[in-house]
């Protein structure tokens, strides 16, 4: 057993259990991760992130929390929690199969059935390490619009990921959203919902970790599961829609929520992004 007495220490204080023995966790990019091995004979994950942003982790357990009040999707309870920290209860890994996938369906539904106050949230997140604004809207069009689409593809030219003429293809859409969107109330959204922050525990138990959580269209969680592929997503969203039946047109509208997080990559990881979501942009305005 390996134990690293300076993290162990800062975990101790926090949970008031000794830490017996500490093992990297492989998959964070932007904290470090850290199973922690309790006297008690728990077992706890511990992210860390020095000079972590004012409010960094601590809008990540309000995410947690506000997701697991909706009594659908599982997640991890939140052990503690500090201005360069975060410690969860470990899940331990296990094998999925359709029929978890269909499960985690039936929660997803319930969770963004739970609702939310308005579109948006009391107070800005992040979105991996970028900030992520979340002042309240009137309409899912209005903040899909000015809190998602321009502030990313601006950032994103900024950052040269972006060319003029993909940031003209984001503005072309904006104007357009009112139309292409059907009106539902917001739903409760986990925000980030793709593959890698799904976790399949014992018994295919389904965890979702690493929130962006917000008031929102329904349909960007599950835009965003499609992006980048969770495997039986078919059946996942036919048991969601027998849940919670999708308005018309959604298959149509996926792209069109997918633009969120193509913009947040290319923001994060450079230009192919930026073509992608120009290319996406374009079938829609």
């Amino acid at each position: 057993m390996t134990r690293r007495p300076t993290l162990a220490r800062r975990a101790e204080a926090l949970l008031g259990a000794a830490v017996v023995s500490t093992a990297p966790v492989a998959g964070g990019d932007v904290a470090t991760a850290t199973k922690l091995r309790l006297s008690n004979g728990t077992t706890a994950l511990m992210k860390t992130r020095p000079h972590a942003p004012p409010g960094f982790f601590d809008q990540e357990a309000w995410g947690l929390r506000w997701l697991a009040e909706a009594g659908g999707v599982r997640v991890p309870e939140v052990l503690a929690t500090d201005a360069d920290c975060l410690v969860l209860a470990w899940v331990e890994p296990g094998r999925m199969t359709a029929d978890d996938a269909a499960a985690l369906g039936r929660d997803l539904a319930a969770t963004h059935a739970a609702g939310a106050p308005s579109f948006g949230a009391e107070r800005d997140g992040f979105i991996a390490s970028l900030p992520m604004p979340n002042r309240a809207a009137d309409t899912w069009a209005e903040f899909y619009a000015v809190r998602r689409l321009l502030p990313y593809a601006k950032l994103a030219h900024d950052r040269g990921a972006l060319d003029t003429d993909g940031v003209a293809a984001i503005e072309r859409v904006v104007p357009r959203l009112a139309a292409l969107v059907p009106d539902e109330p917001p739903a409760r959204l986990h925000g980030d919902l793709w593959n890698g922050n799904v976790l399949w525990g014992q018994e295919g138990a389904a965890w979702v970790v690493d929130p962006a959580a917000y008031g929102g269209h329904r349909e960007v969680d599950l835009a965003m599961l499609a992006l980048f592929g969770l495997p039986h997503l078919p059946r996942l969203l036919e048991a969601y829609h027998e849940a919670t039946p999708l308005a018309d047109g959604w298959e149509d509208r996926v792209g069109l929520h997918q633009l969120f997080p193509l913009l947040v990559h290319a923001c994060l990881f450079g230009g192919g992004y930026g073509d992608r979501a120009a290319a996406t942009a374009k079938r829609y305005g």
